[in-house]
């Protein structure tokens, strides 16, 4: 069973990148240029801050994160600024440990977070050619709630919420 925290100074940004890379390569060969597909260690620190980074321990080996985000002030997708709602982003599991119930852990702290917080719901999104995704969300409770053509994708995501 996974262990799940709050990332620290002692993990490496480097290997969380390599794990956001690995866990998104199979979006990226569908021709979906997520951030995570190909971003750098800069970025990925970036995209952490003013977030809830949680990471995934299997062995004392990193093998998966997601970040969560307070209300946005602003922000492309007016969904992730409505009053009450927590935003979910960077989620990854190494595709090597996926199907153990890593993404449902992961996903589970956040939602705690969050309520925990005092949001009432947390919103994603993905895109909506990730069929398996936009799935596995479903079965969790999430329900699509909007739609967000980010600057630059290539694709239109679906935005995702559960009421917590």
């Amino acid at each position: 069973m996974p262990f799940i925290r709050l990332v620290n100074a002692e993990d490496s940004i480097e290997d969380l990148t390599q794990l956001l890379h690995r866990a998104y390569a199979r979006l990226g060969a569908m021709g979906l240029n997520y951030t995570a597909v190909d971003q750098t260690p800069a970025v990925t620190a970036r995209r952490i801050e003013g977030g809830h980074c949680l990471v995934a321990l299997l062995d004392g080996k990193l093998v998966g994160s997601i970040v969560v985000q307070p209300t946005y002030q602003q922000n492309d997708c007016a969904y992730f600024t409505r009053p009450g709602v927590a935003a979910a982003h960077q989620f990854a599991v190494d595709p090597e440990q996926q199907g153990q119930g890593i993404g449902q852990r992961l996903l589970a702290a956040a939602e705690s977070w969050a309520r925990a917080s005092g949001y009432r719901e947390l919103a994603m999104d993905t895109a909506e050619q990730a069929s398996h995704l936009i799935a596995f969300y479903n079965k969790l409770g999430y329900r699509q709630v909007d739609w967000v053509q980010w600057p630059g994708k290539v694709y239109r995501s679906v935005v995702l919420s559960k009421i917590l």
